[in-house]
């Protein structure tokens, strides 16, 4: 989903302008330009109107519309469940399909003459002094390189031992609920009090429910039986009456690799030649991005301003 934490739930400042990762012509498979919508309860529209405000005022593409105009946009919607509260629209949002999109990404880079190797696991750093010159696998093989991208995700705070080279991650759970194919026509990405939400293709639903993420642990198994899941379907059914008595199909549990100061961490290490790092949350959403500036920063060598306030260098003072 294209949000990173309530209430805020986008880009984390200052904000990139997600729309910039778009396709410029056609849309792949991966990529679902269905604008969003977001609502809550009276008592926390001001913090949605603060929100607004700010996202406007940074060119962000954000509006508000009335609830006639999003019971149009989602007839399954219960009108008396949205009730009478302000509707904020964003429409250049989009939701990425993380499997066809590493699909097609991987296929494109085998394209360029990458040699993609799987199950492979980077056990270090190869090093020449402060310089990087490749990584160690798990088997003692040294692959050497240029440039070190570490994009390891929940695991790029493990890629290396030495403390000059480590990232800090402050790492964070998330749950999601995947419904059956369902008769209805959700359309957008919601954000609604009741959950998060948003197709998931072949008529299924995904639901977040952050009330409970923050109680998931890696060592919880997720089980569609769980009680939390059936929460989160008859929280949903009051919203849409259409997922009445439709049991739960999948539950995932996700580790964010989540930043301590909640911001992206992307470019070189400084101190460290040939060591560049790109870890995030919302990396999804954001790596079409982020790909297309780490690529050019590190062929080319010219910082990007765009990346000033996400620097290495502020956990290396």
């Amino acid at each position: 989903m294209a949000r990173s934490r309530p209430p805020t739930m986008r880009c984390a400042p200052p904000a990139w302008r997600c729309t910039e990762s778009s396709p410029p012509t056609g849309n792949p498979d991966w990529y679902h330009p269905a604008g969003g919508l977001q609502w809550m309860r009276p008592e926390q529209v001001p913090a949605l109107e603060d929100n607004v405000r700010r996202l406007q005022a940074r060119g962000y593409a954000a509006e508000w519309i009335t609830r006639t105009r999003l019971l149009e946009m989602e007839p399954d919607l219960d009108p008396d469940v949205v009730g009478d509260v302000p509707v904020a629209w964003f429409p250049e949002e989009a939701w990425l399909d993380p499997v066809p999109y590493a699909g097609a990404m991987l296929r494109a880079a085998s394209a360029l003459g990458a040699e993609v190797r799987i199950h492979t696991r980077v056990a270090g750093m190869a090093m020449q002094g402060s310089r990087v010159t490749g990584v160690t696998l798990a088997d003692g093989t040294t692959l050497p390189a240029d440039t070190v991208v570490n994009c390891a995700g929940r695991w790029a705070d493990a890629v290396a031992e030495d403390a000059g080279l480590r990232i800090p991650l402050a790492p964070t759970h998330g749950f999601l609920v995947f419904t059956p194919p369902v008769a209805l026509a959700v359309a957008h990405l919601l954000h609604a009090p009741e959950a998060n939400l948003r197709p998931d293709g072949a008529g299924r639903l995904m639901l977040v429910w952050n009330d409970f993420a923050a109680a998931v642990t890696a060592d919880t198994k997720p089980d569609p039986a769980m009680p939390e899941v059936q929460a989160i379907m008859r929280s949903v059914a009051r919203l849409i009456p259409a997922l009445a008595g439709v049991e739960a199909e999948a539950v995932r549990i996700g580790t964010r690799p989540l930043p301590p100061d909640g911001l992206s961490i992307v470019g070189p290490v400084p101190r460290m030649e040939g060591y560049y790092v790109a870890v995030t949350h919302s990396g999804i959403t954001l790596s079409p991005l982020l790909g297309k500036l780490a690529a050019a920063e590190i062929t080319t060598g010219r910082p990007d301003p765009a990346l000033a306030a996400f620097r290495p260098a502020r956990f290396f003072n």
